[in-house]
């Protein structure tokens, strides 16, 4: 919780909610309640999940003895152990002073800056807070600002009605002296996922995707930034989980993805295109981050055959490049090839080899190549 107070209104909420139901002391489901309503709309981390505890041992009976194990097995091989060798091992094939090489190369790179903040914010002429005016003239949603214009055009009145005797009572306002709003905007940006869920290493890397929206959602809702996610698979691609900033929301578009198929790179490309320029006309800075082995092997239209698949998952990388903003390839093979490297360098992104990307490795990685939404945005004034 940000602050000692958002403790203080839960618990008047609470209380409201065991004086409506007629209690005179706060319960179990007053609390639930006033956690739900108070809490968790303001929360900027995701709680840890409760560890599983073991279940209690049955008494011993020979007909529910369990088998021996063989004799040549190691104890601790179980999925728990290792899902935990997994992870350590992820963080160690990850060079400490990588991320931030890369959080350096992009505040050095010509149109990308440091990673974003909460509260930066650019100049714009059609929303946020007033910030004066300037000389222009309005329309496409600039507005005019009429007392600045009316009191630029007040000095030169008595001149204009000496050329214009027939308008004695008018104010004769011309274009050069229109004023339009300016306005101070907080930056946004959408951070766009492209997962390869095809192959039989798919559910793994689901596993760790998951994990790595929930973690940068929460750093994305103190930011006012969005989270998406797009799938690609079997025969093409889904937008599974739309640009949002709500956990909950986030949580439950995850939990059921399934993985499995072919690779589609081009129709997840030529999709993320496409809800990345969709961000961009909204006014976000698009973030897009792929997640793949690069290795495609589906076309258009579920057509298989790898030679053609290649050729238009890298026409889709450059057009991709060509809607802008900040993007991140994460080469998720087991030994980085040349696949994930060639995409990179046609979509014009950071290439960054990870053979078992962790959820805590893939949000350092994009928190640290996420430039500043404010440089990105179009039009900035």
């Amino acid at each position: 919780m940000p602050s000692l107070r958002v403790a203080g209104l839960a618990l008047r909420a609470a209380k409201a909610a065991a004086a409506l139901a007629g209690r005179d002391a706060v319960a179990a489901d007053d609390l639930a309640l006033a956690a739900a309503l108070v809490i968790t709309p303001r929360a900027t981390q995701v709680p840890a999940p409760p560890e599983a505890q073991e279940p209690e041992q049955a008494e011993e009976s020979p007909a529910e003895t369990p088998p021996e194990q063989p004799s040549d097995a190691e104890p601790g091989t179980g999925d728990q152990d290792l899902s935990d060798l997994v992870v350590e091992a992820t963080r160690a094939a990850i060079p400490a002073d990588l991320l931030a090489a890369l959080g350096a190369a992009a505040a050095a790179g010509g149109r990308q800056s440091a990673p974003g903040r909460a509260g930066v914010t650019h100049a714009s002429l059609k929303r946020g807070r007033p910030a004066g005016v300037r000389r222009g003239a309005p329309g496409h949603g600039v507005r005019l600002a009429v007392v600045e214009t009316l009191r630029a055009a007040a000095p030169w009145q008595r001149l204009r009605r000496a050329t214009a005797p027939a308008t004695p009572n008018r104010i004769l306002v011309r274009r050069e002296d229109f004023r339009v709003a300016r306005f101070k905007e907080k930056s946004e940006t959408l951070t766009l996922f492209v997962v390869d869920a095809s192959g039989s290493s798919a559910l793994h890397r689901l596993a760790e995707v998951k994990g790595a929206v929930e973690l940068i959602l929460a750093e994305c809702y103190v930011r006012r930034d969005q989270v998406a996610l797009i799938a690609f698979r079997g025969n093409g691609a889904e937008l599974i989980l739309p640009p949002t900033r709500s956990l909950v929301r986030a949580k439950r578009a995850l939990a059921g993805q399934a993985g499995g198929g072919g690779t589609p790179l081009a129709a997840g490309l030529e999709l993320a295109a496409h809800v990345a320029d969709a961000g961009r006309r909204r006014g976000q800075a698009p973030v897009v981050v792929v997640m793949t082995d690069g290795k495609a092997n589906v076309g258009r239209g579920g057509r298989p055959g790898r030679a053609e698949a290649e050729a238009e998952a890298m026409a889709a990388a450059r057009a991709l490049r060509l809607v802008g903003g900040a993007t991140l390839v994460l080469d998720t093979a087991p030994r980085p090839g040349d696949a994930a490297a060639r995409l990179a360098s046609a979509m014009g992104a950071r290439y960054i080899p990870l053979p078992y990307a962790d959820a805590q490795g893939v949000s350092r990685a994009v928190m640290a190549a996420t430039p500043s939404a404010a440089t990105l945005r179009a039009g900035n004034i």
